[in-house]
């Protein structure tokens, strides 16, 4: 009995050798994603432009994926009109939320809006009277060198002790009353236009010339005043943006590097209005011209317009980009903030993504990521 049961036993343990062999040659089934909620259904519009199912997907990553940091509002446009939108608990579309950054997209249009009226010139010295001094060598820095964050000032941004961060001494402590008096007394470090450094003081400076411009006293509450009108009448109105409070500092200046708020949908309609070329319901509010300048690389930095990042790629490769060449169209252009604030705008495929929130740098690299993940549903269609 037992050595006639020896064939059986073995062909038994072939049998469950080889479906064990084969089973690993094939591979385990993938795991499902997990059913879609009716929030994240409901955030997308009936035709977005995209796989409706996919979409929904991709977005709510943005709000459940932990290692993206936390997203409070995503406002998508597609050819104009919204195709999702979604907000964390305690957000709404009445909330406003701060640009961070965002804000040195607008101070170009600003600045953009003057040059068009005739009353700044790109390529002069930029109208800084404590730069006109005889012998000051800093009489050499024009608009254009301020716009493409090359004026060769003594800024410095970030670094490893907040205390030596230009930013932050502008922004609360020496500076705080009058942030572009102090910027603009900082001594050159470099030969203006030689040099890419991004600084939040440039901007400020940019913006205490508009107030030069746009008034002819130093009262703060007149200077205030006068650039809260012009932005009003000539660019928030125009575009409905009712929602949008800038901050001035206690000089009357615009504080234009950081501190605009708006609602995600009024950041949408901001985008939307730089990917249309500078138009909005077929009233050009600031020149074509102006917005192809703007997304333009500067002749020292490919990924920096006008106070704008460019999706073009650096000749060292992807690293440390902030935004991503490899996955979306290098006609791709950014309004990006502090702790991952971002206004994507993608011409070629008639988007505008807005994404708002706090993630610290590793999760913004992730981050990106699924922004990419996002942008690569819609197929480029041309401008």
């Amino acid at each position: 009995m037992i050595a006639r049961s020896r064939p059986l036993i073995a062909t038994i343990a072939l049998a469950t050798t080889l479906a064990t062999g084969l089973a690993g040659c094939s591979g385990s089934a993938p795991d499902e994603p997990p059913p879609l909620s009716d929030e994240a259904l409901s955030a997308v519009s009936t035709s977005p432009g995209a796989p409706r199912r996919a979409l929904a997907r991709e977005i709510d990553d943005l709000f459940v994926r932990e290692d993206l940091g936390e997203t409070r509002a995503v406002v998508l446009m597609e050819g104009g009109r919204i195709a999702a939108e979604r907000y964390a608990p305690g957000y709404d579309a009445n909330t406003r939320f701060v640009s961070w950054s965002m804000a040195k997209t607008v101070t170009a249009v600003l600045i953009g809006l003057l040059v068009s009226d005739g009353r700044l010139r790109l390529d002069q010295p930029a109208p800084v009277p404590q730069w006109q001094r005889a012998g000051d060598p800093r009489s050499a820095i024009t608009l254009r060198h301020l716009l493409q964050m090359r004026s060769g000032l003594d800024h410095t941004e970030s670094g490893p002790d907040a205390r030596t961060s230009s930013e932050v001494q502008m922004l609360f402590l020496d500076g705080r009353d009058d942030m572009a008096g102090w910027a603009e007394e900082q001594p050159l470090e470099a030969e203006p236009g030689e040099r890419f450094e991004y600084s939040s003081n440039t901007t400020v400076i940019l913006a205490d010339i508009a107030a030069r411009v746009l008034s002819e006293s130093d009262d703060p509450d007149e200077r205030r005043q006068a650039v809260s009108t012009y932005l009003r009448s000539r660019l928030f109105g125009p575009l409905g943006m009712t929602s949008v409070v800038p901050e001035f500092d206690r000089s009357g200046t615009l504080i234009g590097g950081s501190l605009i708020h708006a609602t995600a949908r009024d950041w949408a309609k901001f985008g939307d209005f730089l990917r249309n070329k500078g138009s909005y319901r077929g009233e050009q509010i600031v020149p074509r011209a102006w917005v192809e300048a703007m997304t333009t690389p500067s002749p020292r930095s490919p990924q920096y317009g006008f106070q704008t990042w460019l999706n073009r790629p650096l000749e060292d490769g992807e690293g440390g980009h902030p935004l991503f060449p490899s996955r979306a169209p290098q006609t791709l252009f950014a309004m990006i903030g502090h702790m991952g604030q971002y206004v994507l705008i993608s011409p070629e495929q008639r988007l505008t993504l807005v994404r708002l929130g706090h993630s610290d740098e590793p999760q913004r690299k992730a981050l990106l990521q699924q922004a990419a993940d996002v942008i690569e549903l819609y197929p480029a269609s041309g401008t």
